[in-house]
């Protein structure tokens, strides 16, 4: 066993920020689950560009969702291209992502869990 965790400790995992229309959310979290995110969290977001750039841009709403998703590393282009596919492909669906890579994760456990290691957990 104490091989087994040895070799998962070099993974890196990421912050996978997604932000979305609020009524697409449930959507979102359900897709990035299937893409093999093991722990999202999400929370309300207000837009803050004004009126006549929304409408520009054809926006008519600008509640949001941000989404907060723990991914291994080796998978963010994977996320990063499937949430831009689903951006241009679902109706009313626009959004915008980003990866942040997390530095430390602390104790085997927590690591196992956020990187969907069965081994470990």
């Amino acid at each position: 066993m104490a091989n087994d965790v040895k070799n998962i400790s070099p993974m890196k995992l990421t912050l996978l920020v997604t932000i979305v229309p609020r009524d697409k959310e449930g959507f979102y979290i359900d897709y990035l689950q299937t893409l093999g995110s093991n722990l999202q969290m999400s929370a309300s977001g207000h837009g803050t560009a004004n009126k006549e750039v929304l409408e520009y841009l054809g926006l008519d709403n600008n509640d949001k969702s941000v989404i907060f998703s723990v991914i291994r590393d080796e998978k963010t282009e994977r996320f990063l291209s499937g949430l831009e596919d689903k951006f241009t492909a679902i109706r009313n669906g626009k959004g915008i992502a980003c990866a942040i890579p997390l530095s430390s994760v602390i104790g085997k456990l927590t690591f196992g869990f956020l990187s969907g290691d069965s081994r470990v957990v």
